[in-house]
């Protein structure tokens, strides 16, 4: 389906790509901390909304 040549390059942009957002997530750590502090509550508070709406599904569907 892919030629070898695609798939290398692929590869080669995969682990570009994953370094470079390594060094640029590292790069801006310190404005991450200051601006995006107590952001993991609201992502605590999706993950708990969304297991709710599954288990109102889940046991109020017709049978």
């Amino acid at each position: 389906m892919f030629s070898t040549g695609q798939l290398i390059f692929a590869g080669c942009f995969v682990v570009a790509f994953i370094i470079l957002m390594i060094f640029s997530y590292r790069k801006d750590l310190k404005l991450h901390r200051k601006y995006y502090k107590g952001s993991i509550f609201i992502l605590i508070g999706f993950i708990i909304f969304i297991l709710l709406l599954f288990v109102l599904k889940t046991y109020l569907r017709p049978e």
